[in-house]
C-alpha cells in the first residue's frame, strides 16, 4: 500500500485557517454570529478559528462545539458504540448565525446530524458550514459556505485531518482507504 500523500502541512492549515476566518467576518456581523465545532477534530478546528474570528472581530464570539453520535443515521448498523463527548452550546442559538466546523466533508451526513443537533437547542437565523477539506461525494443536499481545500478524491481513498492537539500534529494527507467503500445497495 502506497504511503499517504501530505496535501496540507502545519503551515499551510495555519493559512487556510487564517483565510477561511477572513471570510467568516466578511460575511457576518459580530453581535449575531456563533461558532460550533464537532466532535473531535471539528471542535478542535472549531477552537482556532473560534481565536483567528474573535481577533479579526475584536469582539467576543460564543464558541460550543457537540457530539453527533447519537444524531447519526447509522448507529444502528455501526459495529462498534459509538465513543461519545460532551456537546456544549451554553449560548442563545435563537436569532444568531451558527457557522458549523468540521474537518472534512463528505457525504453530508455528519453536517446533517449536527444541524438536527443544534435546532434541538434552538432556532438559529441561519446556519453556514465551514470545512478544513470537501473531499465531494455528497449523499445529501450539503454545500460548505467556507473550504480550505477542495480536494477530489474516489471513494477508495480516505482523507485524514490530524491536529497537533489530538495527533500531535498538524497535516491533512490522503492515502488508500483501509478497505474499500461498499456501493449502496
Amino acid at each position: 500500500m502506497p504511503a499517504p500523500t501530505v496535501v496540507l502541512d502545519h503551515d499551510d492549515m495555519r493559512r487556510t485557517l487564517v483565510r477561511i476566518a477572513h471570510e467568516i467576518v466578511e460575511k457576518n456581523p459580530a453581535g449575531a454570529l456563533a461558532l460550533v465545532g464537532i466532535h473531535r477534530r471539528g471542535a478542535v478546528l472549531g477552537t482556532r478559528l473560534h481565536a483567528l474570528v474573535g481577533e479579526l472581530l475584536e469582539a467576543r464570539v460564543p464558541l460550543g462545539d457537540v457530539d453527533i453520535s447519537f444524531y447519526r443515521d447509522d448507529l444502528s448498523i455501526r459495529p462498534s458504540a459509538p465513543v461519545v463527548h460532551s456537546s456544549h452550546l451554553n449560548f442563545p442559538i435563537d436569532g444568531r448565525t451558527i457557522v458549523i466546523v468540521d474537518d472534512v466533508l463528505y457525504t453530508g451526513r455528519t453536517v446533517r446530524a449536527a444541524v438536527e443537533q443544534i435546532f434541538d437547542y434552538g432556532r438559529p437565523a441561519r446556519i453556514q458550514l465551514a470545512v478544513l477539506v470537501d473531499r465531494g461525494h455528497r449523499e445529501l443536499p450539503i454545500r460548505p459556505d467556507y473550504v480550505g481545500k477542495n480536494l477530489p478524491t474516489s471513494h477508495d481513498q480516505r482523507v485524514n485531518v490530524r491536529v497537533q492537539e489530538v495527533d500531535g500534529r498538524d497535516e491533512v494527507t490522503i492515502g488508500p482507504a483501509a478497505e474499500p467503500r461498499r456501493a449502496a445497495a
